[in-house]
This record gives structure tokens, C-alpha cells and sequence, in this order.
């Protein structure tokens, strides 16, 4: 013991700084990805910043979602999730096309449900182009270590609903007083239409946008189920 601390000591800072970097960002993500795609997460850094806010954190794993909100997601969020390795190309040069167009306006939001996943379940939630390049390392890390259905889960389970409600079983129960087992599909839909704004929007008092999104999100359900979208998670 006395030996490896003589060791480190003895290095350069350079050295000391490259190994932390290792550890931090290789080591620790892989353990961590392994250890997950068994067992539930505890928790995440989200989370806990919403507890030092004061805002709370309602969360319970489950494992136990219902297929409507699976599809309904998919078909909200990332209709190529099953078919792309972890960044849909062709969304992320559409926005940069759009935004190219129209330079004023925020650049429309191309990420898939793999880059929140891994997003939600290490980083907190701020915009730096640090994080961004994070969260696609971390994305890449997810998609080799995990397989699809577990990305869908653990998404579905530690996402942000809104007023510190985290995963579909906690929003579940506070939107609708069902489980996320028992979901109906005008219920997941509603949950799906919400997901870009959860701060906002609300599941159980939808206004016009909201409900006229949920139509809209029972019909790319539909079109899941009817186009296959969804074969990677059956």
C-alpha cells in the first residue's frame, strides 16, 4: 500500500491528470454501464440536483412499463431508434439545415433517445458544448455496452416528467393513479406529448396543444406497431 502510494506521488502531474481522466471517463462509465444493465439505478445527478432545489425527486424503478408508452415514445422522440447506433445523422443535418435557414431561431433538437438516456443517467442538466461532447462519448459507450430494450428502459425510467417526477412509473402514478404497467394508449400518449417541455406541459391538465399532440402520437403509435419501428424492443 505504502509502495503505490510512494508511486503515485512520484509521478508527474500530467501523468496523475491522464489517469484521472481514464478512470473518470473510461473506467468509471464502463463499470457503471455494466453494472446497470442488470440492476436498477439507484438514482441519477438530475435527481439530485432537484432535491438541493427543493423541487424533490419522486422516482421508483420498475420493470414492469407498458408496450403503449414504449411505442408512443419511440414515435414521439426517435421513430430510427431500433435501426441507428446512437446519433440519427440524417435528423441531426436537418436541424443544421434548418437552423442554416433561419439563424435566429434555437437549433430544433435532433437527439435520440440513446443520447438522453446516457445524458439523463450521468450528466447534470446544463447546455455547455463540454457535456455535448460527453454525452456523445458516453452515447457511444451506452449503444456497445447495453443492448436496445435496455436504453428504452432505463430512459423510460429515469427521464424528467416535470415538478421532480423522474421515470413512468413516479409520473404514472402522479398523472393518471395507475402504474406504468397499466398505461392506456391515450395515457402514454399524453406522457410521450410532454416529454420536450415536462416543466410546462401537464399530463393531467392538458391545454389544446397538448391534447391536439396526444391525437397526433396515438397515430405514430399506430404507425410503430404498423412500419415495425419498435423490433428492437419486442
Amino acid at each position: 500500500m505504502t509502495l503505490g502510494i510512494g508511486l503515485w506521488q512520484g509521478r508527474g502531474w500530467l501523468w496523475k491528470l491522464a489517469v484521472s481522466l481514464f478512470v473518470l471517463l473510461v473506467a468509471a462509465p464502463i463499470v457503471l454501464l455494466l453494472l446497470y444493465r442488470f440492476v436498477p439505478v439507484p438514482g441519477t445527478p438530475e435527481m439530485l440536483v432537484s432535491l438541493i432545489e427543493g423541487k424533490g425527486a419522486r422516482y421508483s424503478w420498475t420493470d414492469d412499463i407498458s408496450p403503449r408508452l414504449e411505442r408512443a415514445v419511440i414515435g414521439a422522440e426517435d421513430q430510427n431508434f431500433c435501426t441507428h447506433h446512437g446519433f440519427d445523422w440524417a435528423s441531426i443535418n436537418k436541424a443544421m439545415a434548418d437552423h442554416q435557414r433561419h439563424p435566429n431561431k434555437p437549433v430544433r433538437g435532433a437527439s435520440t433517445i440513446s443520447q438522453q438516456a446516457a445524458r439523463t443517467l450521468f450528466l447534470v442538466p446544463m447546455r455547455s458544448w463540454i457535456r455535448k461532447g460527453l454525452e456523445a462519448w458516453l452515447t457511444v459507450l451506452m449503444e456497445q455496452l447495453w443492448p436496445k430494450k435496455r436504453i428504452l428502459h432505463a430512459y423510460l425510467n429515469l427521464v424528467d416528467w416535470g415538478d421532480g417526477i423522474f421515470g413512468a412509473e413516479a409520473a404514472s402514478e402522479a398523472y393518471f393513479g395507475t402504474d406504468a404497467g397499466s398505461l392506456d394508449s391515450a395515457q402514454a400518449a399524453r406522457l410521450a406529448a410532454i416529454l420536450p417541455n415536462p416543466h410546462k406541459w401537464k399530463a393531467d391538465h392538458p391545454g389544446r396543444y397538448v391534447r391536439s399532440r396526444t391525437g397526433m402520437l396515438q397515430g405514430r403509435s399506430a404507425m410503430v406497431v404498423r412500419d415495425g419501428l419498435n423490433f428492437c424492443v419486442r
